[in-house]
């Protein structure tokens, strides 16, 4: 497992009492959105949520053939988060972004490389090694020419700015009834039911 995504119990309990913890993965997503080095990652397993947009911000992704990527924040009656409602479209195209948002569906490795999702895939046991490898790389390059060039293609203000407004509705999507029902359901282990919402205001 990679990254399981955000906790929907925290999730649950902002949405039942309005009660709002602060959101360390905030600090965590700036500081990805404005770094100046190249970030490299590498990722096995399961990539739920957080675990798939934080990738966006990352300059070379290697998957493991094992890797399985899965944005479900629709599922919850949410909405992205982290600049990816920007960059997931800029990286993949529309159609193919929707369809992650909107469905949740896993994408397996072969397929988000194939999207141009991401850089490689390796076999798991390779991973690491991939990994590093592409970071030396990196640090033989010229540091300074490496930054600039990526200032050039990635401004943090604009990064920051599709966050705020991210956030924004994300904060107003917690407090949804879609949102509740989608934590109950979550919480019981059932399908939700937003159809018996549809005739109530979300």
């Amino acid at each position: 497992m990679f990254a399981a995504g955000n906790d929907v119990d925290e999730f649950a309990a902002i949405a039942t009492d309005g009660a709002e913890a602060e959101r360390h993965v905030s600090r965590f997503l700036e500081a990805l959105a404005r770094s100046s080095r190249p970030l490299v990652a590498a990722v096995q397993g399961r990539a739920i949520g957080i675990g798939v947009t934080m990738l966006l911000h990352c300059d070379l992704v290697v998957l493991a053939e094992n890797a399985r990527l899965s944005t479900p924040f629709v599922n919850l009656a949410l909405v992205p988060e982290a600049a990816s409602s920007l960059l997931m479209p800029l990286r993949i195209g529309y159609a193919r972004a929707f369809e992650m948002f909107a469905l949740g569906e896993a994408v397996d490795a072969r397929t988000a490389l194939a999207w141009g999702l991401v850089n490689r895939v390796v076999p798991l046991d390779k991973l690491d090694s991939e990994a590093r490898a592409l970071a030396a790389r990196l640090a033989k390059q010229p540091a300074g020419a490496v930054s600039a060039t990526k200032r050039l293609m990635r401004n943090p203000e604009v990064l920051m700015a599709q966050i705020q407004a991210e956030t924004e509705q994300f904060v107003a999507r917690l407090k949804t009834i879609e949102a509740r029902e989608a934590f109950t359901a979550f919480a019981e282990r059932r399908p939700p039911d937003f159809l018996k919402l549809a005739k109530q205001p979300v």
